[in-house]
């Protein structure tokens, strides 16, 4: 398999994200789960079908565009076709000296942002789930982890490092709208119902002081490359709300619904945001 993303990673974006559109639409045509999914969120979000349309294709594209951004050769730069907008957010975060947490929701090119931002504002800690899948797994850590961008899985070990990144006020990155196991999350409304959100984000910035800070990387059309975003930080989370964690959530939930407004043709639609968490500890 990996060298079948790397055969892929040779191919034009605009083919790949060509060849992507077309197996998004596939999966919806034969999954009526994934369709139900899809509808329900974006009716929950208060949009027309019509505008969350373009999700379907993206969600192929994302798919697609996986050997090209997993493939990259070390030292090749990934911001050739990235439009950068929001640095000064970035600027004055690391100003403060307590660290940045970079978020953002399953939207656009979610694994391209932490290449981007640890190009930009390295090094950066991210931290993920590995995938069930053996290969994948293997395959996820030989492409995630590059210069200045360090992987590390959801672990009370990666939790502890990026403590000690903010600590150095050094940046960490994290999607915040997956629904996180049993116990490590809290019911905060997200699109006007409660939803089971993570709290680490949360935690960590109310425990180090450090900066929130919202991030989207949008596809641009025609595979023409990337738009990226860093949005104001999080505000709301001084005294006396700082040591509110369901407020501090809450205020994250917001700045996601933000960027999937902002976006709402590529936001993972077909996520069980609001599923009952799956019990399992770090």
């Amino acid at each position: 398999m990996i060298y079948l993303f790397r055969f892929l990673s040779f191919w034009p974006l605009r083919v790949l994200h060509a060849v992507g559109a077309g197996l998004g639409w596939l999966v919806w045509g034969l999954s009526a789960s994934y369709r139900r999914q899809f509808r329900a969120n974006v009716a929950q979000a208060g949009l027309a079908f019509e505008v969350a349309r373009p999700a379907i294709g993206e969600a192929g594209r994302f798919v697609a565009e996986l050997p090209k951004l997993w493939m990259r050769a070390p030292g090749v730069s990934c911001l050739g076709n990235v439009q950068i907008d929001g640095r000064e957010h970035a600027e004055h975060a690391f100003s403060q000296g307590r660290g940045v947490i970079f978020f953002g929701p399953h939207c656009g090119s979610f694994e391209l942002g932490p290449q981007a931002l640890a190009e930009l504002y390295g090094p950066i800690t991210a931290i993920y789930r590995p995938a069930r899948q053996a290969w994948l797994a293997r395959l996820e850590r030989l492409a995630r982890n590059r210069a200045n961008l360090t992987v590390v899985p959801a672990s009370l070990s990666g939790i502890r490092l990026m403590h000690k990144t903010l600590k150095a006020n050094q940046a960490v990155a994290l999607l915040t709208d997956q629904v996180p196991p049993e116990g490590l999350g809290v019911w905060a409304p997200f699109f006007g119902k409660p939803a089971y959100t993570m709290t680490l984000a949360a935690r960590l910035a109310l425990q180090s002081g450090a900066t929130l800070l919202p991030v989207s990387c949008e596809r641009l059309p025609r595979g023409a490359g990337y738009y990226l975003k860093i949005w104001p930080a999080v505000s709301g989370l001084e005294a006396p709300a700082k040591s509110d964690l369901l407020h501090a959530v809450t205020q994250i939930n917001l700045a996601i619904e933000a960027i999937v407004l902002s976006q709402p043709g590529q936001y993972l639609w077909g996520y069980a945001r609001y599923k009952t968490p799956r019990k399992e500890t770090l």
